[in-house]
This record gives structure tokens, sequence and C-alpha cells, in this order.
């Protein structure tokens, strides 16, 4: 095994060698997005760290990735080959495994960007490696007690198109990370919006709202956390606001929320 990987090792070294030096004979210029996804791949490798005894061991249980893309059509093309089977986020757990460390509870995230900033290492792309507190999710015996939820993006940019939950409590928001100005997790969004001047995002506050089951009732409440832009529920052709604090309103399935101008559809399965 330690001498597949060490095979393996020198194979990605090999190849990195070459790629550089193909770069630099080659004019600069925007990678395609498969080449992008690759180097993503082999940046997130690089992390890796021997751990003794042949073992090696990721630190980070978060990542993060920027990707400069200053147009719809290039956000598409982008979104279109990283979902491809098998997707980035597959092929980040994949590369992981194969060398042993543990991917359980990994968050990868994606977040489109007009443009690379100055402190960007490369042009196309840029990576946030953290290790964060995980909230612990509910005991099996609670999360078979109540019905799976399905939410489903309508309007604005969620960091994916659907999400389903077992877990009691899901934070809706923009951003993954909420942090302190001292830059302390406070919260983390499960539902998260990305970080966009753009309506509808702009409209989604931080800290917007949340979703709880409540075992008493016997359903889920949606409650708003003192959102800048308010919480509703469109239901039937009709407008039901959630007023701030922890009361909330009962969610049905078929449900929309409102989420200042961005939207979810409901699902109780």
């Amino acid at each position: 095994m330690d001498i597949l990987r060490k095979l393996r090792g020198l194979e990605t070294r090999v190849a990195s060698t070459v790629n550089t030096a193909v770069q630099k004979m080659t004019p600069a210029g925007p990678r395609e997005p498969l080449e992008v996804l690759h180097a993503i791949v082999e940046a997130v490798e690089k992390r890796i760290e021997p751990a003794g005894r042949g073992k090696y061991v990721f630190p980070f249980n978060q990542i993060r990735i920027y990707i400069a893309a200053g147009s719809r059509e290039t956000r598409a093309r982008f979104e279109a080959v990283f979902a491809h089977d098998p997707s980035l986020d597959d092929r980040i757990v994949q590369t992981l495994q194969s060398a042993g460390c543990e991917s359980t509870g990994l968050i990868v995230s994606s977040t489109y960007v007009e443009r690379a900033e100055a402190q960007w290492t490369t042009p196309d792309f840029m990576i946030e490696f953290d290790r964060i507190t995980v909230v612990p999710q509910a005991a099996p015996q609670d999360q078979a007690s109540h019905p799976s939820l399905q939410l489903t993006t309508l309007h604005g940019a969620a960091e994916k198109p659907a999400y389903v939950f077992t877990t009691s409590r899901i934070n809706l928001g923009r951003c993954s990370d909420v942090r302190d100005n001292r830059n302390r997790l406070i919260r983390t969004n499960h539902v998260a919006f990305s970080e966009s001047a753009e309506e509808p995002n702009r409209s989604v506050s931080r800290h917007h709202a949340h979703i709880e089951w409540t075992a008493d009732a016997g359903g889920y409440r949606l409650c708003d956390d003192r959102s800048a832009h308010g919480t509703s529920i469109q239901r039937n052709g009709l407008m039901i606001p959630v007023p701030p604090g922890p009361r909330g309103v009962r969610l049905q399935s078929g449900d929309e929320i409102s989420l200042g101008e961005a939207r979810l559809q409901i699902e109780i399965l």
C-alpha cells in the first residue's frame, strides 16, 4: 500500500512539474473548467499530512472554494462541469479516501465571484481550509421520530439547488459561516445563499431564519431570527407573515418560504 501511495505521489509530482513547464511555455490565459477542477483537487491533495507509520490525515473538515466567473455563461460552464459525475465534491472525497484519510463530515462549498482578488495565488480560484466545530445532529432515534424535510431553491443563488434534512433544526441565511468581528464562528447556515451584491441574495440576512421540529406539536415551524427584510410563507395564494422570535408559524408541505426576496419550496417527506 505504501509503495502504491509513493508511486501515486511520484506521478502527481511529475505531472505537476510537466504542467508547470507547459504553463511557462504557453501564453497565459483562462483555464477550461475541467482544468480548474483538476487543479482544485490537486490543491486539496497537497494538504494531506503524514501521521506516521504509513498513515495520513486531512486536518480540515471544511473546504470553501471561490471560483472566478465573470459572466453567467462562464458560471454555467463551471457549474455543469463541477456537477458532472463524479462531481467536484465526489472527486475530493475519493482523493482523501484513497490516501486513507477520514472524510466523514467534510463540508465542501463553492462560491462564484466576478473576478480574482489580490490575495489569490492563482487567477482562477482560491481555497480556504478550516476546521470548525460541527453542531451535533440529533440522535438516530430522534431522527426517526420525525419526517425528512426537502427544501428547493426557487429564487436566489443558494449553494445547492435542493436540500434534504433529517435534523431537528435547520438554519437559513446568507453565507455558510457567520463570524463575529474577531473571526469566531457564531452560526452555521445549513441552507446558505451565496454572498452577492445583487437581489435577491442581498435581501437575505446572515441570521435570517430557522426551521425547527417541535415534538409537542408534531410539526416543523418556521421562525424569523429578526431578519432585516422579513420572512413569510406563501400558501394557497395567501401570504402569511412570520413574526420575529421563537414562536414561528407551522409549515405545511408545498409551502413557499420567502426570505426577503429569495424563495424556497418546502416538501415534508
